[in-house]
């Protein structure tokens, strides 16, 4: 196979892994490397890659600005899905997968290559999520996964690797972990991270101040929605990746969307990651605040009770998978009249909803009141109980006649 592998494509992010692989890519295989790095909102962190990536050895170096596709097609249709992995996870590092495998493939055709590389390890979600959007645009793409390969078994092997060929190495003992970050979130992982017991170092985040330090006054934020997606904050009409990157600084200023968590990997184990997404902890609360007073109750209901599905897909790697696309199609119906305003209170690391409001609302206090309505006869309350809880006296009724009703422990 090495013979037939001439030019490689590589997901690129500069750290140690995808630095390590140029060198051994091009020692493996005795192949061209060009290395891919996708702009998702990473920030300095994309400073002087395209000089490392030349001095490691690649060809050339692509760095695309995706932020806007990242966060339109991408982050928005998963916040209209309100996809939580595990009750805790709002996905920043999974749903960027998608895109960055997507467009790695575009270049792999344009540039004639014969196989796509990533850094992913063999222990972790990456790699699928990487590789099942390979082959879904491609399924004869042939796949090189160096972690899979090589006979390095951990970091350490790495770091020994990199200074053999003058690599230079991110991981230090000021840094002994690793982090991952987009637009819509930054994660940390390994190192010492890996003791489930062990708090953060307080240090370590990027994104956001700790509550304690956080300002002692809230602030309060509006944010416009339109068919599901937000579209403005306190009235200004934004872009999807400003608006994000906006309520970004406004969280992060407050101590806004921190999270650590043990999570389930798709592999099978257990891994420990904290997470910083501040203005998409903004935004899940903002959006579910407006689709209380614009979404029908069941299709709110149908909606969450598939959230959980949706949310596995995206955290496996399917999101090119038709169950998938054929979940977003409902959701997207769902969803396509919630168009309102929330007002949401920033303040010591919470962001709670202080107000809603919605033209084409569903809540109407004359017909929620207690006071006397015309739409409204509290008397028919009687008849729907009583026909709801038929089920309920037969099944008691067949108890009773059964001797069931009585108290276990107490003999007939």
């Amino acid at each position: 196979m090495a013979k037939e592998i001439k030019r490689v494509v590589l997901a690129y992010s500069g750290g140690l892994d995808t630095s390590v692989i140029i060198k051994w890519l091009i020692e493996r295989y005795e192949c061209e490397v060009i290395a891919f790095s996708a702009d998702i909102g990473q920030g300095a962190e994309l400073t002087g890659l395209k000089e490392k990536a030349i001095n490691t050895g690649a060809k050339k170096l692509f760095i695309k600005d995706l932020r806007e596709e990242f966060t339109a097609d991408f982050v928005f249709p998963m916040l209209r899905a309100s996809a939580v992995y595990e009750g805790t996870y709002l996905l920043g590092t999974s749903i960027a997968r998608p895109l960055i495998a997507k467009v790695q493939m575009e270049i792999a055709r344009a540039e004639k290559a014969d196989a796509v590389s990533h850094g992913a390890t063999g222990k972790g979600n990456d790699q699928v999520r990487f590789e099942l959007t390979y082959y879904s645009i491609d399924p004869h793409i042939k796949v090189i996964a160096p972690w899979r390969e090589w006979d390095m078994k951990g970091r350490a092997d790495l770091i020994k690797y990199a200074k053999l060929h003058g690599i230079p190495v991110p991981v230090t003992k000021a840094k002994p972990y690793s982090s991952d970050r987009n637009l819509f979130h930054i994660s940390f992982e390994g190192g010492i991270l890996e003791d489930p017991w062990a708090e953060p170092p307080a240090n370590m985040y990027v994104l956001s101040r700790s509550p304690e330090q956080a300002p002692a006054r809230p602030r309060y934020v509006e944010i416009g929605f339109e068919a599901g997606n937000p579209v403005s904050i306190d009235g200004k009409k934004l872009s999807p990746a400003r608006l994000l990157a906006r309520l970004n600084e406004l969280g992060g200023e407050h101590g806004i969307g921190r999270v650590d968590m043990v999570e389930s990997r798709y592999v099978g184990m257990k891994s420990r990651g904290v997470y910083e997404t501040p203005g998409g902890t903004i935004l899940h609360g903002a959006r579910r605040a407006v689709e209380s007073l614009t979404m029908d109750r069941e299709l709110m209901h149908l909606r969450d009770g598939l959230s959980q599905r949706y949310a596995e897909l995206v955290y496996n790697g399917y999101w090119y998978s038709p169950e998938r696309l054929a979940l977003q199609t409902l959701i997207d119906h769902a969803t396509s009249g919630v168009t309102g305003v929330a007002r949401m209170k920033l303040y010591k690391g919470c962001a709670t909803v202080a107000g809603r409001k919605a033209v084409e609302s569903l809540y109407h206090p004359d017909f929620a009141t207690f006071e006397e309505d015309t739409v409204y006869d509290q008397k028919d309350a009687e008849g729907f109980i009583k026909i709801n809880a038929l089920r309920l006296k037969i099944k008691a009724m067949m108890d009773k006649a059964a001797g069931k009703g009585l108290k276990k422990g107490v003999k007939k």
